[in-house]
């Protein structure tokens, strides 16, 4: 008797299926469309990514060293290449290896260049950062301290991936000043912190020999 139920019940369910599928058919086969051709999507856009961050990286390597070998104008147009078509990293480090190679014949176009790097937004900070203290280092020579301190303080931070060498630069600049004040401020900062590199410590100290004794009061 049980099992006239249970053929019974099987027979119901296999209906309401039937139903189910009579009325939902053309929306499920869709869905299943739908799944498969976003996930072919997603598999093609990767591809297509990758292909484009290998083709970049390429082209970076090339246009590398062509600057290591002193093509400097051919290493310029290459990397400008990047900076107009390749994906997103490789765009910032060509702009800031475009910005290097305008150095090479023009140091205030190429401080332009870093300026823009250093003002977008879009830019990770270590890399605003970069093009911050590459300005401020090719323009030391014919700009004052009070600009230096408004283009590298941003780099000063206990943070900052290059506040050691944007904290020399301001020292220096302080000290060409004749801004003694500013320049002990600075070369106290690089005394006192702990991760100074031996290197700039020593310049600061050298430096900090050369200041006139503080008067005493």
């Amino acid at each position: 008797m049980s099992e006239l139920f249970d053929e019974v019940d099987e027979e119901v369910r296999r209906e309401q299926l039937k139903k189910l599928w009579d009325k939902y058919s053309i929306l499920i086969i869709a869905l299943a469309v739908l799944i498969v051709a976003g996930v072919g999507g997603w598999r093609g856009y990767q591809y297509l990514e990758a292909k484009k961050a290998a083709e970049a990286g390429a082209a970076f390597d090339r246009a590398a060293e062509l600057s290591e070998q002193n093509k400097h104008a051919e290493a310029e147009a290459a990397f400008a290449d990047l900076v107009a078509k390749a994906p997103s990293g490789y765009r910032i480090l060509a702009r800031l290896r475009l910005a290097g190679e305008v150095t090479t014949r023009d140091a205030q176009a190429a401080a332009k260049l870093y300026d823009e790097i250093a003002a977008d937004r879009s830019i990770p900070g270590p890399e605003q950062d970069l093009a911050r203290v590459r300005a401020a280092q090719l323009l030391m020579e014919t700009t004052t301290y009070p600009n230096m301190l408004q283009r590298l303080e941003p780099a000063t931070a206990k943070d900052s991936t290059f506040r050691h060498t944007a904290r020399e630069l301001l020292a220096l600049s302080a000290w060409r000043a004749n801004d003694t004040t500013a320049a002990r401020q600075w070369l106290d900062v690089i005394a006192n912190d702990g991760d100074t590199p031996p290197g700039i410590r020593q310049r600061a100290e050298a430096l900090q020999a050369l200041l006139p004794p503080v008067a005493k009061s």
